[in-house]
């Protein structure tokens, strides 16, 4: 079921683009998965333009929404049953730092927004780039050139060039997102070593924990319990 719903949010969100952004200006291009040195990361839409690249994650949700950029996991709350789901914020933050070395941008013209189209509510503050409406008025909103018409086509035949060779499917990016989620080696956020940590004030004072090596860029932490 939650493929299906997956499934049926990407449709309406590519169908949102396609109607609402000139294909001439915005170039699109759907569920394109890009290796790294430490697994793969799946975008549901990339779209490439003179004013950036934008990555879109999509997420078909019903009922109360709560999260925090920090939270590892956000929750669903729909009628009395409870969800919990991966933090898609901290998803597009991975996306942009791997999307942006696999095409070698600068990190600043990489725009990642997170797209829910479901009928829901936030019930926290969101970032900016968390949006449940006018996907394509959020889009629109970056005016500046950060491309030249080279550089956008450059940057469209590598996404093609990577398309048309690449045999990597979504049951090998599953596969990998398993495998990072339970490393206990490299940090699943951004992809920095994790190192063993203590806490040195508070109750649990002397308790160790996993934490990324990017720390403060990086927050991420994992019990070693």
């Amino acid at each position: 079921m939650n493929g299906i719903k997956g499934w049926l949010g990407e449709k309406k969100t590519s169908l949102i683009v396609w109607l609402s952004l000139s294909r001439k200006t915005y170039r699109r291009f759907n569920n394109v998965i890009i290796p790294s040195k430490n697994g793969t990361t799946q975008i549901d839409h990339l779209i490439i333009s003179p004013f950036g690249v934008f990555i879109i994650e999509t997420k078909n949700k019903k009922g109360w929404i709560f999260g925090s950029a920090n939270k590892p996991t956000w929750t669903q709350v729909l009628y009395d049953n409870r969800f919990s789901f991966q933090n898609p914020f901290r998803q597009t933050y991975r996306q942009k730092k791997i999307l942006s070395a696999f095409l070698d941008l600068d990190e600043s013209k990489v725009h990642p927004i997170v797209y829910f189209v479901g009928d829901c509510k936030f019930k926290t503050p969101m970032p900016g780039n968390v949006i449940r409406k006018r996907l394509a008025s959020h889009i629109k909103r970056y005016t500046e050139h950060v491309f030249s018409t080279p550089e956008v086509e450059r940057i469209i035949s590598a996404i093609e060039k990577h398309l048309s060779e690449s045999d990597l499917t979504s049951r090998d990016h599953r596969h990998s997102l398993r495998e990072r989620l339970s490393s206990t080696d490299t940090c699943p956020k951004c992809g920095s070593k994790l190192v063993e940590r203590s806490i040195k004030n508070g109750p649990r004072a002397g308790e160790t924990f996993l934490g990324c090596e990017s720390f403060p860029n990086c927050r991420f932490s994992r019990s070693t319990g």
